[in-house]
């Protein structure tokens, strides 16, 4: 079995620089809270999305367990449109009504989820067997989960918290079970 523990990024400060925008003063404590819960796993190897948000949450595993985090394009967040939205909440509604749809400059929901379907796959292969930690955020996390569970939706994505931490299981490439083992009312 494969276990990956994708954890979306703790909270950040808003800035148009997807890239470099880094965790608040509540982001790093919550971070800190991840890293304390994989204190009980056995951690083989931590990836993260290129994004320092996501960085800054899962490297304190990684330094737990005395590894390099492998930066994992694949798992950045999917790009919503080339220029900020004036309606989040509307322009993210449309892209999950129809997965064939992308605003100008973006990524549907089929591109960005094939993306990350690919970077997954890719890990399952190369780590078959291993527990990895994958640092990325909540849209391109559902996309994927959503690839082998239809469960895993709009809905299920808007109850997200930050951080979030799910395990999936795998058997070679079938995904067994999905496990929820973080949330601040369960953990703090």
């Amino acid at each position: 079995m494969t276990n990956l523990y994708f954890v979306r990024h703790a909270h950040s400060i808003y800035s148009p620089d997807e890239l470099g925008r880094p965790l608040s003063e509540d982001g790093f404590n919550d971070a800190a809270k991840v890293t304390r819960l994989f204190n009980s796993e056995q951690i083989n190897h931590v990836v993260s999305s290129p994004y320092k948000r996501a960085i800054q949450t899962v490297e304190g595993i990684a330094k737990q367990i005395n590894k390099d985090i492998t930066i994992v394009d694949g798992f950045k967040e999917r790009t919503l449109s080339k220029d900020p939205v004036k309606d989040f909440p509307s322009a993210i509604t449309k892209v999950w009504e129809d997965y064939n749809f992308s605003w100008e400059g973006g990524e549907s929901n089929l591109e960005a989820q094939k993306r990350g379907v690919a970077a997954t796959l890719n890990i399952l292969e190369k780590f078959r067997g291993k527990n990895v930690v994958i640092g990325t955020h909540g849209n391109i996390m559902v996309l994927i989960m959503n690839f082998f569970n239809e469960r895993y939706n709009f809905t299920f994505w808007k109850e997200l918290e930050m951080p979030d931490v799910y395990k999936l299981t795998f058997d070679d490439k079938a995904l067994l079970s999905v496990k929820r083992i973080w949330g601040k009312e369960t953990y703090e």
